[in-house]
């Protein structure tokens, strides 16, 4: 009997080389994911609680073949091992996603400057400690 070769295109984990332990800790801890420029996402893992960002690296993501996969972080178990991929790359291919790879694909660091500059006569983050005025953090931008 033939086979029927598969027209599909791998996904972004099948792009990755990891064993069962680090699957297992990307299941149990608890992540968050933010874009911080094109093609970068701050993964965090929030499993730290007030020492997360200890444990908050930058992740790179690139097209492979029509799959957006995520391609090197800064964090040490990925720079000195080269045979397997870290859990902050299996943690973003997984738990963030087709959802955050693509936003992090498509972010524009010129519409988040628009957006701000949008909001600049109207802005009262200036007079704000830390926080954004509510007019931008409705839109998501950070005065």
């Amino acid at each position: 009997m033939g086979t029927i070769e598969s027209s599909r295109q791998k996904s972004a984990v099948e792009h990755l080389n990891f064993g069962v332990k680090t699957s297992k800790r990307v299941t149990w801890e608890s992540w968050e994911f933010t874009i911080e420029a094109p093609h970068l996402v701050r993964v965090t893992n929030a499993s730290y609680g007030c020492e997360k960002d200890d444990h908050s690296y930058l992740v790179g993501v690139e097209d492979r073949d029509g799959v957006l996969v995520p391609a090197e972080c800064e964090c040490p178990a990925d720079m000195y091992n080269e045979e397997y991929d870290c859990k902050h790359k299996v943690a973003l291919a997984t738990v963030g996603g087709r959802v955050v790879l693509e936003a992090a694909a498509g972010f524009s660091t010129q519409s988040a400057e628009s957006d701000k500059s949008a909001l600049a006569g109207e802005c009262d983050c200036t007079t704000l400690s830390d926080l954004p005025c509510w007019p931008c953090y409705q839109k998501g931008v950070r005065a």
